[in-house]
């Protein structure tokens, strides 16, 4: 340690919102979106500051301003997890789940990028890192896109060396055959070709396109039921082609809910996602539920973040490089990590913390708040 071990007080949140628009139309089964918002937090102590962000609505950084600012301040930035723990109870009346969450989750993983930063250490080494890469896998195929688009975002991901890719299906079921097909030709035999359905279908449906999307070689069905259909997973889990995962988890706010999902034994393969999931704090705990099953967990979302998180996850499957987190992140940060050989992010251990440099000149013309 490069710092005396005594307290350090957290001396202010700041936090800032930013409506970035995508670079086309998007949707999926159940929803389309033409911007994303990112909610970035800034803690500030001992002369460091660590930053954290989520990607939801403004009423995010009203949350964490009206509510977490105040009651984390003056807490040790040494001793994340207190924080954390003291968030925790702060918000008892408004209530844990969706903004709620993702404000904690912004503001803890500030905390931990602070920590690290007061330390001099990069944070992997702060988290204990049991892996030195967190394996990808190149998400969108949105159902928007034409077949060519999806075909050439598929396959660049694919020349790019990562060998797992993601689109969407179930917005409009007819043209989904014809979309997989064009998928897999793009991407080759030996690529692995994942589905996401957001939730699109009843039961029986959902059964019957995993086994069509099987003929293609699909071996990820996502959500292929609504996440709060625990019964509707577990049925797919049990009777969905061999050699198929069924996963879901992603809308998960807290712990419960992990442990639900779980406990009913609806997935092969659990998604959690650090700005949603109470921050690292709180996906380093669904780890923890993960390792006592021997059951795999794969990361949604924010890749800067995430990919420092997975080497710390011991029963890690890999991390979802979705398309437009990747490029808000470009956009707002320097430092990002770039896929290595292998389809893998490699966090860099000669930058302390998250490694991030908010780009606050690039960032203003989106600001909204």
């Amino acid at each position: 340690m490069t710092r005396a071990q005594n307290a350090v007080p957290i001396q202010r949140l700041e936090v800032s919102s930013y409506q970035i628009p995508t670079d086309g139309p998007e949707s999926d089964a159940t929803l389309a979106w033409d911007s994303t918002t990112l909610v970035l937090v800034a803690a500030h102590a001992g002369g460091a500051t660590g930053i954290g962000y989520t990607y939801g609505g403004p009423s995010v950084a009203t949350v964490v301003s009206s509510k977490l600012a105040g009651v984390v301040t003056g807490n040790d930035a040494l001793s994340p997890a207190a924080a954390w723990a003291v968030m925790q109870r702060a918000v008892r009346n408004l209530g844990k789940s969706g903004v709620v969450a993702m404000a904690i989750s912004a503001v803890d993983i500030a905390l931990w990028d602070l920590h690290a930063r007061l330390l001099e250490l990069p944070l992997v080494c702060t988290l204990g890192a049991v892996h030195e890469a967190t394996p990808i896998y190149g998400s969108g195929g949105f159902t928007s896109y034409d077949n060519a688009t999806l075909a050439d975002q598929l396959a660049g991901w694919v020349e790019a060396g990562i060998p797992r890719v993601k689109m969407k299906v179930g917005r409009d079921p007819d043209a989904d055959p014809q979309r997989v097909q064009a998928a897999r030709k793009a991407i080759g035999d030996a690529a692995a070709l994942f589905v996401d359905a957001n939730g699109a279908y009843t039961r029986k449906d959902a059964l019957l396109w995993a086994q069509r999307f099987g003929e293609h070689g699909v071996r990820w069905f996502e959500e292929p039921v609504s996440s709060d259909d625990l019964a509707g997973l577990r049925l797919l889990r049990d009777r969905g082609p061999g050699g198929m995962d069924i996963a879901a988890g992603e809308y998960g706010y807290h712990l419960p809910y992990f442990e639900q999902m779980l406990d009913a034994g609806a997935v092969d393969c659990l998604q959690a996602d650090v700005t949603r999931a109470l921050g690292i704090s709180g996906v380093l705990r669904v780890a923890a539920l993960c390792d006592a099953r021997t059951l795999e967990l794969s990361l949604h979302c924010a890749p800067q973040i995430s990919a420092q998180v997975g080497t710390a996850v011991w029963h890690l499957r890999h991390l979802e490089y979705f398309h437009d987190h990747v490029r808000i992140e470009q956009i707002a940060f320097d430092g990002v990590l770039e896929p290595q050989p292998g389809g893998v992010l490699r966090p860099d251990r000669d930058r302390p913390g998250l490694g991030l440099d908010v780009k606050h000149a690039d960032l203003e013309q989106y600001r909204v708040s």
